[in-house]
């Protein structure tokens, strides 16, 4: 009991950072462009990362074996699926980007069917087309009947980050590294990359130190605490389940920061979208009750 006591602090704690992040993605995007924000916040990260792989006594084993996985696994997490997800934050409102992103689960769960060869339940389809409604009344923005998309490219990045979000940990079943050293691998490798991109392309600029600070937090908070936080709070509790609901709570929290920290108004037609995704994920987890990866 004691135990489960504390890995739900562990879990609401994770909960509580990425309630923040849609906020904190929109405000750092103020001042940034998607690339420097990525390479900003992934130095960060990685530094993070780095202490505590050391302050482990796993720093060893980091260097010596687990680099082929993530040779590829770098360049999906963080590179290919956070440059889609801050260019779809870039474009769109925050509260759209995060309710998009949230059918991550759904998406798993379609893509778990070729790459893993498992079975689609009645349930799985029915909690999909719930969700996925959702998204239809998100992406129009309550014209359900209008087949013309407010930002059609915003709309198509946002669900993009959800399979590459599915892609990275369906792929990753098999991956024998500690969460740890395997975050603070795939780090290694996409850090080096982001820079090339940076500077090969716009470079970085200084953007004073709101900009700095927004870009550090979502690096140390967002890709960095809240993740040990979630691994931590997965690895203690006796059932999955217990953890794995708190996801929940992230969603209106996330929406009620976005109004008075950054002012947007919340759109009716995001309410109903989120309440529709939420009940598809709802019906998902009832049904297998899985412990969901850390994600944003």
């Amino acid at each position: 009991m004691a135990q489960d006591r504390q890995a739900m602090l562990f879990g609401l704690g994770a909960v509580a950072l990425w309630s923040t992040v849609a906020t904190a993605f929109k405000v750092a995007l103020a001042y940034m462009s998607p690339l420097e924000l990525m390479w900003l916040a992934s130095l960060v990260s990685w530094a993070l990362m780095g202490v505590l792989v050391a302050r482990q006594g796993l720093m060893r084993q980091a260097l010596r074996r687990g680099w082929r996985t993530a040779a590829w696994a770098g360049l999906m997490n963080p590179v290919a699926y956070y440059l889609v997800l801050f260019a779809a934050y870039d474009r769109l409102p925050g509260q759209e980007a995060m309710a998009l992103n949230y059918t991550w689960a759904l998406a798993m769960a379609f893509l778990a069917v070729p790459i893993l060869g498992q079975r689609l339940t009645r349930m799985d389809v029915f909690a999909g087309l719930i969700a996925y409604a959702g998204v239809w009344v998100i992406a129009t923005r309550g014209a359900v009947l209008d087949v013309a998309f407010a930002d059609p490219l915003g709309v198509g990045l946002a669900l993009a980050s959800t399979l590459f979000w599915a892609l990275y940990w369906l792929l990753n079943a098999r991956d024998r590294r500690p969460a740890l050293v395997g975050q603070w691998q795939n780090f290694s490798v996409g850090v080096p990359v982001l820079t090339l991109l940076l500077v090969l392309g716009p470079g970085f600029e200084w953007h004073g130190w709101a900009g700095l600070g927004a870009g550090v937090y979502v690096g140390l908070f967002e890709m960095g605490i809240a993740f040990v936080l979630w691994q931590l709070a997965v690895h203690k509790v006796s059932r999955t389940a217990k953890v794995s609901n708190l996801i929940f709570l992230s969603p209106p929290v996330s929406l009620l920061l976005l109004f008075l920290v950054v002012g947007e108004p919340i759109l009716p037609s995001t309410l109903v979208g989120l309440v529709l995704i939420l009940g598809g994920l709802g019906l998902q987890q009832w049904q297998k009750s899985p412990a969901p990866a850390a994600q944003s």
